[in-house]
């Protein structure tokens, strides 16, 4: 097996708070998105599904767990600064 992937250091903000880049505060499904997002790290879910696409959105608890940035734009990547 290879070496493990190193742990990246988390943004300072709460894994409840997008990064503005990745969630516009004028987003139209914000609310929404926010919504499912806190539901999902509630249940301890791995994320929810968007309201306007119905694709399968991961939780920065989720993203948080996995330990790196896959730098591909995820909407709660909890280690954007």
């Amino acid at each position: 097996m290879g070496e493990p992937r190193p742990r990246w250091t988390l943004a300072p903000r709460e894994l409840d708070e997008p990064h503005p880049s990745r969630l516009r505060e004028d987003h139209p499904d914000r609310a929404e998105i926010l919504a499912r997002h806190t539901e999902a790290l509630r249940d301890g879910t791995p994320g929810y599904l968007d309201p306007a696409t119905g694709l399968f959105v991961l939780s920065a608890g989720f993203l948080a767990r996995r330990g790196f940035c896959c730098t591909r734009g995820c909407r709660h990547c909890p280690y954007v600064t």
